[in-house]
């Protein structure tokens, strides 16, 4: 039995659950989750879960992410993106300076209010936006708060003289549940300018980058070779303060018993024969069971 994740730099034009579908049917495991959807059209690093990894979900959604991009000004789309209907569109004439730019995405950096676009996956009352979008039923959609650590212009910008729109590169490290489309179109809001998010790539997720990303196809011609594209359950707490248990201590943590420490931190990673078997979490004085991961081999 596998156990680990594989940080798989997903191809445009596919789901995430269809990269999860594909690795089914590759590795034979039915135990696989994905931690993070990419929408179809964007591409780069998707974590996915193999195994006892599968308890890291929750874990693994909570870590920042990385995107790079590229958005359009004088163009604006009912889903912020290519792929929606164009609602607006307006000549860019002067085109922006770099400073303007950088001021606006200053101004959405930090916690934010923000509202999802209306294609998009989230659930109002059992049925998802974008549901609501192709039937033509109104629907609020809930504001969220979202936090973006940096939002910045990262190459010189593109002039279309024909028609008079302008492009520009971005790079966006934010938390999860964020909209990077949402954040192309409200910098187009701040500037009075309708804009649209044209390609992105995510290049980070769950404390991995696209280094340490393979393709799928890259995993079906190495299929009998996991150690060349299966990152270990421990790498992902490679941050964790850790601490190695001896027999008795070890005989507790099976139990899911409490035991003392002597440390101070408030999550600690146990490690048995060279792996790390569970997270505990200070509680007073002792440390106690957050996650177990007994079977970690």
């Amino acid at each position: 039995m596998l156990n680990g994740i594989v940080v798989l730099n997903k191809d445009r034009g596919m789901t995430s659950s269809d990269c999860v579908y594909q690795l089914r049917k590759l590795l034979h495991i039915r135990k696989i989750g994905h931690a993070g959807t990419l929408d179809p059209e964007v591409n780069g690093v998707l974590p996915i879960a193999i195994g006892q990894a599968t308890k890291l979900i929750e874990l693994m959604h909570q870590e920042p992410k990385a995107y790079v991009g590229t958005g359009m000004f004088g163009l604006a789309t009912d889903s912020y993106d290519l792929d929606g209907h164009v609602t607006e569109a307006k000549e860019v004439e002067p085109p922006f300076t770099s400073e303007q730019i950088i001021a606006g995405m200053s101004k959405l950096t930090g916690k934010l209010e923000q509202v999802p676009p209306i294609y998009s996956a989230v659930r109002v009352n059992g049925m998802r936006l974008y549901e609501y979008a192709r039937k033509n039923i109104p629907v609020q959609r809930p504001k969220r708060l979202v936090e973006v650590f940096n939002y910045q212009l990262t190459n010189d910008l593109r002039y279309d003289e024909e028609h008079k729109t302008q492009s520009f590169d971005f790079a966006i490290k934010c938390s999860k549940g964020t909209y990077v489309r949402s954040l192309v179109n409200d910098l187009g809001e701040t500037l009075n300018m309708p804009a649209v998010m044209t390609s992105l790539t995510r290049i980070a997720s769950s404390g991995f980058n696209i280094n340490h990303a393979v393709t799928l196809s890259y995993i079906e011609k190495n299929i009998d070779n996991p150690e060349k594209w299966l990152q270990p359950i421990d790498e992902f707490f490679k941050d964790y303060q850790t601490v190695e248990l001896d027999p008795s201590q070890f005989d507790r943590v099976k139990n899911g018993a409490a035991i003392k420490l002597d440390i101070n931190t408030p999550k600690v990673a146990l490690r048995f024969n060279n792996k790390i078997k569970a997270i505990y979490r200070k509680v007073d004085s002792v440390y106690r069971p957050d996650l177990m991961l007994l079977k970690n081999e």
